[in-house]
């Protein structure tokens, strides 16, 4: 791909008109999680211990129109599209430097690249990589993103590191795309016969709101997705 990636190569690539929802899957719990309900089996001690450390707490945020600014409703918007612009790290088209938000056109899609990245990325590095019954729980957002991204699908398979485990070229790629100012591109997934965005700016997604939940559970040398708790929807 690198001896590829010349003038006139990247001087044949064309914009596709992306304005659709995409599914952004996410480490989070199904559930929220008291913090203090592994110091005592009584929900009163919780709230005790709440009220305490709420009056040692100094005030990060005080809205000056508290009725219509109120910070919690920017929650779904960090969590779903701002995040990986704030926490930069090392992905197939960014080595570290810059953010890039990936979505996915199908739910399919970003289930294989969640559980490849999460089995082989993370468990891999705590060495759990085979132990059995080990589980995450997600959360799949639906994100619109209205953008003319460079579409890399007609090149997968002149460019075969498009879709290689090594990221290398691509991070060379994503650098260049980026430094210019494109918004992002629209890219083969790497994990199956999918579609994936990479998104290098925010400005081009809104409308955040959760799809659904779901579980990962290792089982031997498979990995079972659930969406209803207990019940698998599909086997990776």
């Amino acid at each position: 791909m690198v001896d590829s990636m010349d003038g006139a190569a990247l001087g044949g690539l064309r914009l596709v008109d992306v304005d659709r929802n995409l599914y952004r899957n996410i480490v989070s719990l199904r559930h929220s999680q008291d913090l203090f309900n592994d110091l005592s089996n009584d929900p009163a001690d919780w709230d005790a211990a709440i009220r305490l450390e709420a009056s040692h707490k100094p005030q990060h945020y005080e809205s000056s129109e508290p009725i219509i600014d109120r910070p919690f409703e920017e929650a779904e918007f960090n969590s779903a599209i701002q995040y990986p612009f704030e926490h930069w790290s090392h992905s197939r088209f960014s080595q570290g430097r810059y953010g890039v938000w990936y979505g996915s056109e199908t739910l399919e899609t970003t289930i294989h690249e969640s559980v490849h990245h999460w089995r082989h990325g993370l468990l891999a590095d705590a060495g759990w990589q085979s132990l059995e019954g080990v589980a995450v729980e997600r959360r799949v957002h639906l994100v619109h993103c209205h953008a003319a991204l460079i579409d890399l699908r007609p090149q997968a398979q002149a460019w075969p590191a498009l879709t290689a485990d090594d990221p290398a070229s691509c991070q060379a790629l994503g650098e260049r795309l980026h430094r210019e100012g494109h918004p992002g591109l629209w890219t083969p997934s790497a994990r199956c016969r999918g579609t994936n965005a990479a998104v290098f700016t925010p400005r081009v997604l809104s409308k955040p709101q959760t799809h659904c939940y779901l579980t990962y559970r290792l089982q031997g040398d498979r990995v079972l997705v659930e969406r209803e708790p207990g019940i698998t929807m599909m086997t990776l």
